[in-house]
């Protein structure tokens, strides 16, 4: 068990400078601001479709709020804190639209990019701030008081995540062979980044991560670009390699992380989980920033069922290829939810905590 600290409350606005350094990471999705933006000199946001990336480098621009809501339900950006950072970005947008428009127009924006997805809690605490910071700077100020603001979150998401990979970095050892799955954000860039500059050679085992395979592109495109040993495995194999001794550790992010130590992350997380229970690996959470502190059990994380037309298809030579018979069903819960007796330990920007011992954190917080 590694030596347990404290992380901060979740979203706080300080940071201890020690933890980040100023090396720049070489992994595209290692900083927000490579992926999405706001262009000012047209009104539209522009984000890099995850869905094609890397095999095209494509940015795709959307001038309404009903486009960035689209984009975000039709996974152009995926990931918690990029989707919450796209949709606040077009909440700016809509306050530009409509600057004397009533304080109704706003709200519904609000709530139509708030219904996009429901199961990342970074989207639900953005929004309604972002909303907040529009509705009393005033009509004519709204839009540059909310992309001031979600620009500057963006900036301390990118801190959170540099100084997550420092932590998780001193978890690894010299050789590693670490399995993730899906892609576990900036904070994995950063934490291979780290561990590299550091002098270790760690192998990392990707799984592919159906329908979209994040894995099979984003994690292992990240893993070239900074130089650093990645297989591809396809969802089932990783409890064989665990039990022929292949895998040292399980490292994944998490789209929401409640105070009694569940975690919701892509679907198939819990079986790596529960494999690496068995075989005896540990399995590190990257917790960004910590717990929601709106979640208090399970019960508060609401599981995103996507069309089950996805599940049907698969990325091919030259695009989407359908890989499933005519005349079936289908079911694809896009996350799963993993109890805490599977998590050796949740990895903060400023600290590494035992998962039982989140809620007794944030109550300490609160007395204090």
């Amino acid at each position: 068990m590694p030596n347990c600290q404290s992380p901060t409350t979740k979203r706080n606005q300080v940071f201890d400078k020690n933890l980040v350094s100023q090396e720049t990471c070489p992994a595209v999705l290692a900083d927000r601001f490579n992926t999405l933006r706001y262009d000012t000199e047209t009104n539209e946001v522009v984000l890099l479709d995850r869905r094609r990336y890397p095999f095209q480098t494509v940015y795709e621009r959307y001038g309404t709020v009903e486009g960035v809501a689209r984009a975000i339900e039709e996974m152009v950006v995926q990931g918690g804190p990029p989707l919450a950072y796209a949709a606040g970005l077009g909440l700016a947008l809509a306050a530009l639209q409509n600057p004397k428009s009533k304080i109704q127009n706003l709200a519904t924006a609000a709530q139509r990019l708030l219904n996009t997805r429901p199961t990342a809690d970074d989207l639900h605490h953005l929004i309604p701030q972002a909303l907040a910071v529009g509705l009393a700077a005033g009509p004519e100020g709204a839009a540059e008081a909310i992309l001031g603001f979600v620009n500057s979150e963006i900036e301390r998401g990118n801190q959170v995540a540099r100084a997550c990979g420092r932590q998780a970095a001193g978890l690894l050892q010299d050789g590693d062979r670490v399995l993730t799955h899906c892609i576990a954000g900036a904070a994995f860039c950063w934490m291979l980044w780290y561990a590299k500059l550091d002098g270790k050679t760690i192998h990392v085992i990707a799984s592919e991560t159906r329908p979209y395979f994040q894995g099979a592109r984003l994690t292992a495109q990240s893993c070239l670009e900074m130089d650093v040993d990645c297989a591809l495995i396809t969802d089932g194999m990783s409890a064989h390699l665990m039990s022929q001794g292949q895998i040292d550790k399980f490292i994944c992010a998490a789209d929401r992380i409640t105070l009694d130590g569940h975690i919701a992350n892509k679907v198939g997380t819990l079986q790596h989980a529960i494999a690496a229970h068995y075989f005896g690996r540990p399995f590190f959470v990257l917790g960004y920033d910590g717990p929601d502190p709106d979640s208090p059990t399970a019960a508060s994380i609401v599981i995103e069922e996507r069309d089950p037309a996805e599940i049907f298809q698969a990325r091919g030579r030259e695009g989407v290829v359908r890989t499933a018979v005519e005349g079936i069903n289908g079911y694809y819960p896009a996350f799963d939810i993993t109890p805490p007796e599977l998590i050796t330990a949740v990895v903060t920007d400023r600290g590494i905590l035992e998962p039982q011992y989140l809620r007794a954190y944030f109550e300490a917080k609160r007395e204090a």
